[in-house]
C-alpha cells in the first residue's frame, strides 16, 4: 500500500489567484508527488488552527497569515510552508511571496516605455506589500530621473461598499491635482478599480488622461471594469512549482534549514488591456486621434475619418503621428486590429472567418497577411501557441 502523506492547503479558493496557485500544486502533485490533499478554500484553519489539526496533517501550505496556525503546526512536527505575503518570517516555516519591489520595478518600466512624463502611485499605507509595491516603483521612476505622487490608506481588512465609494471621493479629490496625462501604478487590481471610477467622477478619460495599471492580474476584474484593466501578474506556475518541491522535500526528511528563508517570486510581464493601451503624448489632437482609432479601427474607420474627426488635415496628422507615435496613422489602426484579433483568438473558438469579419477584414486571407507582416506568424500558428502555453500553466 502507497503511503500518502496527508496535506492541508488553507487557501481563500474564490479569488483567481490562489485558484490558479492550486491548479499549479495538482500539476506538481500530478507528476511529483503523492499526496491525499484537503484543501480548506474558506481559509478556516487560518482562523481556528484547532478545527483543522485536530485531523493530524503531515503538511500544510497555507497562503493566510496566521502566527497560531504556523506555531501550533510546528509544534505537532507537521512540515509547513508559508505564502502569506506579510514579511514575517516563522521559523521553521519557509517562505514563497511575490517579489513586491521587482512588482513596482515592473509597472515604472511599462509607463516609461510609453513614453509618460508625470506619474503617481495609489495603495494601502497599512500593507507591508503595498508600500513594497510603491517603493519598488518609486526607486525605478529615480532611476530613470522620475518622480513620483503618492496617494495611501489604510485597507480596513475588508472590502465595504460605503469604504469604497468614500474611497473614491477622495481619490478623485487628488487627481485633479495631478499633471495630465498621468500614469498610475494601483497596488492592486481593487484599488486600480478605484482609481478607474474617481476618474469617472471627474469625467477624466482613461488611459488618454490617465493611465492606470493594476496588480495581480484577477482577469474578471480587469474585463468587468471599463475601460478594460491592464494588470502585473504573479507567476503563479513558479510560485506553486516552488512550494510543491519545498512540502515535498521536507515530507521526505530534508529538514527546513536546508530551504531559503525567503523565496521572492518574480513578476510575469504586463498584461496590457485598455487601461494602458496608448502612448503618452501632449498634442491633444493625436491624443484624441488615438482614442478613436482603439475605438473604431475594427469598424473600418478611415485615416481620413480620424482626420476629419480631430479637425486637422490629413497630412498634418500623419506628420503629428509620425513625431508623436512613431508610425503613420494606417499602422496605427492595423496594430489596434492586431490587438483585437490576438484577443479574439485567445479568448474564443471562433472561426477566421469569424474573426476577420469582427475585426474589420472583408477577408480572412488578408486579415492572415496583415497579421503575420505585424507578428511575424500566422493567426493559426498564434492560436496554437497560446493554447497550448495555457494548457501549459494549467
Amino acid at each position: 500500500m502507497i503511503n500518502r502523506p496527508r496535506v492541508a492547503i488553507v487557501v481563500r479558493g474564490w479569488l483567481e489567484e490562489n485558484l490558479n496557485i492550486l491548479h499549479g500544486l495538482a500539476k506538481f502533485k500530478r507528476f511529483n508527488a503523492q499526496w491525499h490533499v484537503f484543501v480548506d478554500d474558506q481559509a478556516r484553519g487560518a482562523e481556528d488552527p484547532d478545527w483543522l489539526l485536530d485531523q493530524g496533517w503531515d503538511g500544510i501550505i497555507c497562503k493566510e497569515s496566521s502566527d497560531e496556525l504556523f506555531e501550533k503546526a510546528r509544534d505537532r512536527r507537521i512540515a509547513c510552508v508559508d505564502l502569506s505575503d506579510d514579511g514575517t518570517c516563522r521559523s521553521g516555516c519557509p517562505k514563497i511571496r511575490p517579489n513586491n519591489v521587482a512588482i513596482g520595478h515592473t509597472g515604472a518600466e511599462h509607463f516609461i516605455e510609453k513614453g509618460f512624463r508625470n506619474f503617481a502611485v495609489c495603495g494601502f499605507g497599512n500593507e507591508l506589500w503595498s508600500q513594497e509595491r510603491r517603493n519598488g516603483f518609486i526607486e525605478a521612476l529615480k532611476l530613470a530621473g522620475k518622480t513620483c505622487a503618492v496617494f495611501d490608506s489604510d485597507y480596513p481588512g475588508v472590502s465595504q461598499p460605503a469604504w469604497e465609494f468614500a474611497e473614491e471621493e477622495e481619490m478623485a479629490k487628488w487627481l485633479d491635482t495631478l499633471p495630465k496625462p498621468v500614469a498610475i501604478l494601483a497596488c492592486n487590481d481593487l484599488r486600480a478599480v478605484h482609481v478607474i471610477n474617481a476618474c469617472h467622477q471627474k469625467n477624466l478619460r482613461v488611459p488618454e488622461e490617465v493611465a492606470v495599471l493594476g496588480i495581480n492580474n484577477d482577469s474578471a476584474r480587469c474585463e468587468l471594469c471599463a475601460p478594460s484593466l491592464s494588470s502585473i501578474p504573479v507567476d503563479v506556475t513558479e510560485f506553486a512549482r516552488i512550494a510543491g518541491a519545498t512540502l515535498e522535500g521536507m515530507l521526505s526528511g530534508t529538514h527546513y534549514s536546508q530551504f531559503k528563508q525567503e523565496t521572492l517570486i518574480d513578476p510575469l510581464e504586463v498584461v496590457t488591456r485598455r487601461s494602458t493601451s496608448i502612448m503618452a503624448v501632449e498634442d491633444p489632437s493625436v491624443a484624441q486621434a488615438l482614442n478613436l482609432i482603439r475605438e473604431n479601427a475594427c469598424k473600418g474607420i478611415t485615416v481620413e475619418e480620424v482626420a476629419k474627426a480631430v479637425h486637422i488635415s490629413r497630412s498634418l496628422l500623419e506628420k503629428r503621428f509620425r513625431r508623436y507615435v512613431g508610425r503613420s496613422p494606417q499602422v496605427e489602426i492595423r496594430h489596434a486590429q492586431v490587438v483585437r484579433i490576438k484577443q479574439m483568438l485567445v479568448e474564443t473558438e471562433y472561426s477566421l472567418a469569424q474573426v476577420a469579419e469582427m475585426t474589420g477584414f472583408e477577408h480572412p486571407e488578408y486579415m492572415s497577411v496583415v497579421f503575420k507582416r505585424l507578428t511575424n506568424v500566422t493567426p493559426s500558428a498564434y492560436r496554437r501557441k497560446s493554447k497550448a502555453q495555457v494548457g501549459a500553466g494549467s
